[in-house]
């Protein structure tokens, strides 16, 4: 099977749903891997942009990523960007990939970069696309520091009806998340160590086991 999990920034799919993407390497699944901004000069020094670059390259390869597919858009400044331009660039790598599964950031996150992600990803994953593409089921996830973030409307609300068991790979998540050296927090900030067991161990004790991951199906076609 192939499975596809886009991020805006590049830590977004580990601490959503990387327990998952290992549960799917070890289930023999092919992983592809869509990252859509990148930092930039001069917001970024050019030190910054290779380390930077060089931990995406490390956790693509502790995945075992079969293609890892760069957009290069300036990270948190998507709102400068036409809809279209990024509309199509997704649609090409998911054109190429033709992935069964889709992870998604969730489109109700604070995060500007990432409720515009979701909603160029949809606007290209329409049910008939989906069809034609192979993509059977389309799931969304959480990010800490930025799904728990959004104010309490209900157009922001992630509601879980999907759950992933990651017991055996929890302690392997929390290892490619310390790759990020330039993105990870010290506990006890929300991108920490702690608070990633945390979450696990809430969305885990929500089905009865050690350590979970939770997800809101977006879209199914059968």
């Amino acid at each position: 099977m192939k499975v596809l999990a886009i991020s805006p920034h590049p830590d977004d799919e580990t601490l959503g749903c990387g327990g998952t993407l290992l549960r799917h390497v070890a289930e023999e699944d092919s992983l592809f891997w869509l990252v859509v901004t990148e930092t930039y000069e001069p917001q970024w020094s050019a030190e910054t942009i290779q380390v930077k670059a060089a931990e995406v390259m490390r956790v693509a390869s502790a995945y075992k990523m079969r293609q890892c597919f760069k957009l290069g858009f300036p990270t948190i400044r998507l709102d400068t960007i036409p809809l279209a331009d990024l509309i199509g660039r997704i649609r090409d790598v998911i054109q190429e990939v033709k992935p069964e599964v889709v992870y998604l950031v969730h489109g109700g996150d604070v995060n500007s970069d990432h409720a515009i992600v979701f909603t160029a990803t949809m606007s290209v994953l329409k049910t008939f696309y989906m069809r034609k593409w192979g993509v059977r089921r389309v799931l969304s996830y959480e990010t800490l520091s930025s799904t728990e973030a959004a104010p309490p409307l209900s157009h922001h609300l992630f509601v879980p009806n999907v759950y992933r068991d990651i017991t055996p790979y929890i302690e392997q998540k929390v290892e490619i998340m310390g790759l990020y050296e330039s993105e990870t927090h010290s506990d006890p900030w929300p991108r920490g160590p702690s608070a990633i067991r945390a979450l696990a161990r809430y969305r885990g004790a929500s089905i009865g086991v050690d350590y979970a991951e939770a997800f809101m199906l977006i879209r199914e076609v059968d």
